[in-house]
């Protein structure tokens, strides 16, 4: 599975991808990240990709060309490897994005993700580039760069090899324990469910589907 972010700060997920599950992903090849920037495909001395919106506004908006020409650059590169690929573009008012959506994602081979800046990304960039516009919350963040890694997270996950046989990618979550038993917070005892304990581990199942 590949993921091909363009960002204009690269540079954010250097660290992503050198610790714990991704990082072993990479090494076995199973998946590959690369953050490309955005400035790469600007054609003025001073690398530009943003400007003021029209009709006024505080701040300045990420410019169509730029994003189009590296989506598009990606693209031919996904095409002559006859991958798979979808385009996304993270937006507070894009479709909330969740498991099934993860799911239909890691069926891919190429996920190309456009992270926006500043005020925002040009309209264009979400009607006629982008085949998905994505939010991960009902808030605003300052860019897509932490989105595209809760993406990669998710996404990575059900990547045939990426976790081990023992552990489940898709799994439900649910409350869980470790030892000790019994321990004390704010004065009071606070102890391990009984059923975790019993060895029963079709009451242990059913305890764990109804909470």
């Amino acid at each position: 599975m590949k993921f091909d972010i363009i960002t204009i700060f690269p540079n954010l997920f250097e660290g992503f991808k050198k610790e714990a599950l991704i990082a072993r992903g990479i090494k076995k090849k199973i998946i590959l990240i690369n953050a490309h920037n955005l400035r790469d495909w600007t054609h003025d001395n001073h690398k530009t990709v943003d400007d003021k919106p029209y009709g006024g506004g505080v701040g300045m908006v990420l410019k169509t060309e730029p994003i189009y020409d590296a989506v598009q650059s990606l693209e031919r590169k996904a095409k002559s490897a006859k991958h798979k690929t979808k385009v996304i573009l993270f937006s507070p008012r894009g479709k909330k994005f969740d498991q099934k959506i993860a799911q239909k994602y890691a069926k891919l081979d190429n996920l190309i993700m456009i992270c926006g800046r500043y005020e925002g990304v040009d309209e264009r960039v979400a009607k006629y580039i982008a085949d998905d516009v994505i939010s991960v919350g009902d808030y605003v963040l300052s860019g897509g760069e932490v989105p595209a890694m809760l993406v990669m997270e998710a996404v990575s996950r059900l990547v045939p090899g990426f976790i081990a046989k023992k552990e489940s990618a898709d799994k439900k979550d649910h409350a869980q324990y470790t030892r000790p038993e019994e321990i004390k917070i704010n004065g009071k005892k606070r102890k391990v469910p009984e059923v975790l304990l019993s060895g029963n581990h079709e009451k242990i199942k059913k305890w764990r589907e109804n909470l």
